[in-house]
């Protein structure tokens, strides 16, 4: 007796010193409190992903603006937005992927007492811009959206907010965070999946944001545009080195989303082919970007009709290049601020040569893409691209080179095409595609807002003239 007393001694004192087995039962393996960076990082994944991927039930906008064609499926080309959960992937993947984890990291990292001021600061700017970039890519796709009420778990039905107030908004948060992006703190370093904490290249990458933002409103609110272009425009993108790419990895789930859908080491899948809107005037051009663009079929590249079935033999592919795993995910570049400054001067925001700028935005395009910049010149050197004689407009010659220059960059090549009303793109017609087809230029809300948040999303539609792909945002003009 005396050795089973013994025995259950030291369990008899172990479990005194706890409150309930529960105690016991604790996962090691399993985080409780995330790092703010950690989060960051998780952020800009998911925001390179909503952007980047290809798959027909998140991201059309490559099909919308015709530099993709289909082979079996034709609701995506003809603007079927609810034969899929189309809308609502988008806006979990910026909602639910992005702005909730950045939400959580400022609230994370304004709790923390032991972390300096300069680098919480910092950090905070880095979180901002992000943030703005999210809530801008939503608010130019929606409209109205909810804002001030979202992100609050208390409140599940949040109020949608005014489109351009948001924006309005926005670019006061872009402001108030450039500023603090100071060289005294330590900034998100290893968890900056796009700079490693170089703030030099944080400060160019939130002043090309702020000049892209600011040149959507330029027709609706030429004033502030002007200011803030005149602002940003100083310390702006330089080259290609400096561009924001998210830098994907050559192995799941870390993979870029593309080669998820259309690599054949991931996917059997025969859905896309390169659609005769983009190839025939490539190949009237002899473009440089062809074989970057897409593959050859005999020697030659040749685009599938667009908003018809196509035969996967018989056309030209997406890339290897681009169905590479380890491909970078773009979120904004070098050729993309240089066709804004070339605008911003033709518009009288600042001064300057808009041929010059044109020029570098077309050779930055062709040598990202790997060309060389004596294709570029000869490139630049046809009647047809140079600046003096492409076009008879401004509009017309920047949206055109714009729009290739954007190829695999779907959503921002939409927005563009919206703004710059070029090229001139037609809806499929003929043959069995139904009457009275248009281009979306507004995404629908989610199906699920009007059974979640009824009154409120019928509130935002009336408001902007009506839940419709048709329906133009505030800062569409023409």
């Amino acid at each position: 007796m005396k050795k089973l007393i013994i025995f259950f001694l030291p369990v008899l004192l172990l479990t005194a010193c706890v409150d309930s087995l529960d105690d016991y039962n604790v996962d090691q393996k399993r985080a409780t409190v995330v790092p703010p960076v950690t989060l960051f990082s998780n952020a800009l994944k998911g925001l390179a992903d909503t952007l980047t991927s290809p798959n027909v039930n998140v991201n059309n906008y490559r099909l919308y603006v015709q530099h993709w064609s289909t082979t079996t499926y034709l609701d995506e080309p003809r603007y079927n937005l609810t034969a899929r959960t189309i809308p609502q992937a988008f806006w979990q993947g910026l909602y639910k992927g992005v702005i909730s984890d950045l939400t959580e990291a400022k609230r994370l990292l304004n709790e923390d007492a032991l972390l300096s001021a300069p680098s919480k600061e910092v950090q905070l700017a880095q979180i901002e811009i992000i943030e703005v970039l999210a809530w801008a890519d939503l608010v130019n796709t929606f409209g109205n959206i909810p804002y001030t009420e979202a992100m609050n778990p208390e409140n599940p039905l949040p109020k949608y907010d005014d489109a351009k107030t948001i924006y309005d908004d926005l670019l006061a948060r872009l402001d108030a965070a450039l500023p603090k992006l100071n060289t005294t703190g330590t900034p998100f370093e290893d968890g900056d999946l796009l700079y490693k904490g170089d703030i030099a290249l944080w400060k160019k990458f939130g002043n090309s944001l702020k000049l892209k933002l600011a040149m959507i409103i330029a027709d609706s609110d030429p004033a502030k545009a002007k200011t803030m272009v005149a602002q940003a425009a100083t310390n702006v993108f330089t080259s290609n080195a400096d561009k924001a790419a998210f830098p994907y990895i050559g192995t799941p789930p870390n993979y870029n989303p593309i080669s998820q859908n259309l690599n054949p080491l991931y996917s059997t899948r025969q859905d896309f082919v390169a659609s005769e809107t983009l190839v025939n005037p490539m190949n009237e051009l002899n473009d440089p970007r062809r074989e970057q663009f897409f593959t050859a079929v005999g020697g030659k590249y040749i685009g599938g009709k667009y908003g018809m079935l196509n035969t996967y033999s018989a056309f030209s592919h997406v890339a290897d290049k681009i169905i590479e795993p380890d491909l970078e995910g773009l979120l904004l570049d070098y050729s993309e601020v240089e066709f804004l400054l070339a605008e911003a001067i033709e518009r009288g925001f600042i001064t300057g040569s808009a041929a010059e700028h044109y020029n570098k935005a077309v050779t930055a395009s062709i040598t990202y893409w790997g060309g060389t910049a004596a294709q570029a010149t000869a490139y630049l050197a046809q009647p047809k691209v140079a600046y003096a004689t492409a076009a008879a407009t401004w509009k017309e010659k920047i949206g055109f080179q714009k729009w290739i220059a954007l190829y695999n960059r779907g959503w921002e090549s939409w927005v563009e095409w919206r703004r710059l009303d070029s090229p001139k793109l037609l809806p499929p017609s003929g043959g069995n595609v139904p009457a009275g087809l248009a281009i979306p230029v507004r995404m629908i809300y989610p199906i699920n807002e009007q059974t979640l948040n009824p009154a409120n999303r019928e509130s935002a539609a009336s408001a902007i003239g009506g839940d419709l792909a048709t329906t133009k945002l505030w800062w569409d003009k023409f």
